[in-house]
């Protein structure tokens, strides 16, 4: 994997050059991250003035699930690591660019096609490294469906193959649900559907994320793993509500999340955080989900940890030192749109803001949609709840509005300085 040992001047001949293929408000971290060591950024997405690219260098406007246009914005632009931040980003680019040693993809184009399909994650976590997970079968159409319920039972969750957030997913109880069920995996989820998984139903006590970082140990000059304190996390209808740091645990549990987080992420390779999604029942620990990037339910370490996942995600890929100190208990609260709305203003910051301890993110989308998430509000405390309680006053106090006067709606949208369409 490249790995510099120096970092040039942004936008000169000297660059090192980091492309995201995505620009969101988790890349907007992550280039902020970059930034601060001096590497350029290159924000790439599919329409102009996505957060990232508000702060990027140069932002592109690209169709990511096309193939030829993202190999020829590579070829033009010569980035030394490309950063996939999103699921559609088309796969047989990636591995072109690995064949063709265009740049590194972060972690490698593999991973970044395995993390987002259900069902090769769950064979190589389940079949193939042995973890533990709940029984599960697959389906292409309704018959399938049917006769997998039969092998998992119910309760059960049926999810579309595709994808690494909620979205998509139901639990089903009985045979009068299945069919909702299967029209909301083919069409609910990020993805096109053709194809589900259905999951036994865990008795769990809890689900975790447990951000793993894998970068070169200063000491041997050799791969080594990191991981964070576990995060806790709620989400309403597949989209994170709020989200928490550190989870009370038992400590075999967590011996076990640790060494499940190991083992995943060893066979996956590359370098990065890797967030990986786990339930606990008690001591037992299920593989259920790996994002090889820093995931939504990660944006509390914005206040919890010394260095946020999204600053260890660019020290890792750098191959820098990496400190995964947590520094407080904290917790965040998403913030989100009730109608549409572009552009949008926001009120109530100065009342968010006066909550003790709290912090406010907005994202800077160019438009709004009922439940769309639109920034984050973020808390410390001297406990979990008491951080949590505070994340959430901030995020109630924040209102997104719909903008008037001039650049309202129905005004074109400009390019903005540094845009480049491909």
């Amino acid at each position: 994997m490249y790995t510099p040992d120096r970092i040039g001047t942004p936008l000169s001949d000297s660059a090192t050059r980091v492309m995201l293929l995505g620009a969101g408000e988790l890349g907007k971290e992550v280039a902020i991250a970059f930034q601060r060591f001096g590497v350029e950024v290159h924000a790439v997405d599919r329409y102009h003035d996505a957060p990232a690219q508000q702060v990027a260098h140069v932002s592109h406007v690209v169709d990511t699930a096309d193939p030829a246009a993202i190999l020829r914005l590579v070829e033009q632009v010569r980035p030394d690591l490309i950063i996939p931040e999103l699921e559609s980003v088309d796969i047989s680019a990636l591995v072109a660019i690995e064949e063709r040693e265009l740049a590194t993809v972060v972690p490698n184009a593999r991973t970044v096609e395995l993390a987002r399909d259900r069902e090769t994650i769950r064979r190589l976590a389940a079949e193939e490294l042995g973890l533990p997970s709940s029984a599960y079968a697959f389906a292409s159409d309704y018959e399938q469906l049917e006769a997998a319920v039969e092998k998992t039972g119910y309760p059960c969750v049926v999810k579309p193959v595709y994808g690494s957030s909620g979205r998509g997913q139901s639990v089903v109880r009985s045979a009068e649900e299945l069919a909702g069920a299967w029209e909301h995996a083919m069409h609910g989820g990020r993805i096109p559907a053709d194809r589900v998984i259905v999951e036994r139903f865990i008795d769990f006590d809890f689900e975790i994320t447990l951000p793993t970082v894998r970068s070169i140990d200063p000491a041997t000059g050799k791969p080594a793993t990191w991981f964070c304190e576990p995060i806790g996390h709620i989400q309403h209808d597949g989209d994170l509500a709020e989200s928490w740091q550190p989870v009370a645990m038992p400590a075999a549990a967590l011996d076990n999340a640790r060494s499940v987080a190991a083992r995943i992420t060893n066979a996956l390779g590359g370098r990065g955080v890797c967030d990986i999604e786990l339930f606990v029942a008690g001591d037992d620990v299920y593989f259920s989900a790996a994002s090889p990037r820093p995931h939504d339910t990660g944006l509390v370490t914005l206040v919890s940890q010394r260095f946020s996942e999204f600053e260890l995600h660019a020290r890792a890929v750098l191959g820098l030192p990496i400190d995964v100190t947590l520094i407080s208990p904290g917790a965040s609260a998403v913030i989100r749109a009730a109608d549409d709305a572009e552009p949008v203003t926001y009120s109530g910051l100065a009342q968010a803001l006066a909550v003790p301890e709290a912090d406010v993110r907005l994202f800077g989308k160019p438009g709004a949609y009922p439940g769309r998430r639109m920034g984050v509000a973020l808390a410390t405390a001297e406990d979990v709840d008491a951080a949590r309680e505070r994340a959430q006053a901030a995020a109630r106090a924040v209102t997104v509005e719909v903008a008037s006067g001039p650049g309202a709606a129905g005004e074109p949208d400009g390019d903005g300085a540094g845009t480049a369409a491909v």
